[in-house]
Order: C-alpha cells, then sequence, then structure tokens
C-alpha cells in the first residue's frame, strides 16, 4: 500500500503545481521587461522637424471643420465650447502648394473662456520620406494669441514608436476674417 500512496502523493502535487500554473498564467496579463533591445530599440535619439500647418476654415474644401458648439459659444468671445475636426496639411514652406509631407488629422476645443486657447488631440501623419507611415502624438494647450508656444508630444508610431518632446509653434500668417492660418511647425522628438 505504501507504493500507491506514493504515487498517489506524487501525482496530486504534479497536478496541484500544473493547475496552479495554469491559473498563474491565465490570470497574468502584464510583464515587466528590462531588454527595449527585444523591441529592435537602439540608442535614443533626437530627431528635429520644421513643417507648416495650413488650418483652412473657410474655402471649398476646409480642412477644418466645426462638428459641436455649446450655446455659449455665439456669445463668447473666445468661442468656449466649439469643437473642430481637422485633417490639414502640413507643407515643407508656408505655400500649400509646396511639398506635402503629411497631415494633422484630430480635434480642436476652444477650451478657455477667457483667452482663445485650443485643446489640441491630434495625429502628425507623415507621408513622405524616411517618416512615410509614422506619427506623432499630441496632446496639448494652444494659446493661439501668443508666439512662439509649445506642444507636448505624448508619443508616436512607426519610426517614433516611443516617442516624447515638443513642438514650438509660431503664426506665420492668420486671415482675422476668414480664420485660415499658416502656423510653422518645430517638432522636437525623441525615439528610437
Amino acid at each position: 500500500m505504501a507504493p500507491f500512496k506514493t504515487s498517489f502523493t506524487i501525482l496530486a502535487a504534479f497536478f496541484s503545481l500544473t493547475f496552479l500554473t495554469t491559473i498563474k498564467s491565465e490570470t497574468l496579463f502584464a510583464r515587466e521587461l528590462s531588454a527595449p533591445d527585444q523591441f529592435g530599440l537602439k540608442t535614443e535619439k533626437m530627431t528635429h522637424l520644421r513643417f507648416y500647418l495650413h488650418d483652412i476654415v473657410t474655402a471649398q474644401h476646409p480642412t477644418a471643420v466645426p462638428v459641436a458648439q455649446a450655446a455659449t459659444t455665439n456669445t463668447s468671445s473666445t468661442s468656449f465650447g466649439l469643437v473642430l475636426v481637422i485633417d490639414d496639411p502640413l507643407t515643407v514652406g508656408p505655400d500649400l502648394n509646396s511639398t506635402l509631407v503629411g497631415r494633422a488629422q484630430g480635434m480642436f476645443v476652444m477650451s478657455s473662456q477667457s483667452e482663445v486657447s485650443l485643446t489640441m488631440m491630434m495625429n502628425l501623419v507623415f507621408t513622405e520620406g524616411a517618416y512615410k507611415g509614422s506619427t506623432l502624438s499630441v496632446l496639448a494647450q494652444n494659446l493661439v494669441l501668443k508666439n512662439p508656444r509649445e506642444l507636448a508630444i505624448v508619443g508616436g508610431t512607426g519610426v517614433f514608436r516611443f516617442a516624447r518632446g515638443y513642438i514650438q509653434l509660431r503664426t506665420h500668417t492668420i486671415n482675422m476674417t476668414t480664420l485660415n492660418a499658416i502656423v510653422k511647425y518645430d517638432a522636437y522628438a525623441l525615439h528610437y
């Protein structure tokens, strides 16, 4: 009877360990990775990109379109509560006909009752050169009347995977009647 009891004990211990291992592997959804090179990450570098964003509000084919408006927007000097969706062209130079390098896609929200300020949530989607197919993600406050001003880079994809950094903006031109604007972007992105 002793060999049966020993065999049973060993078998019970094996099934217990297998059961506990299965439970652990099924409930584990995160793990710490200490080697960034597992993902092809090499030495971190900084890239400087300069381009011009064309925000076209008034035209036959606008690139910034209002999609929501608070009742108070009509009486607010800052357009507080206005939400716009954008698909703005990014070009090498301030002329809209200069080389297109990407698009800014996302939303602008007029988010201040006391000054002209946008909360910007957008992806800078690059369509040319070494950065084609890569994006920089931006989430920031844009004090439109201030020069220069800064936006935060909070992430990216492709070449810009794990990106962080900032963008310095300067208004190149703005038409106060149409509200169409050209803004110079100097982006500084840390990435691998």
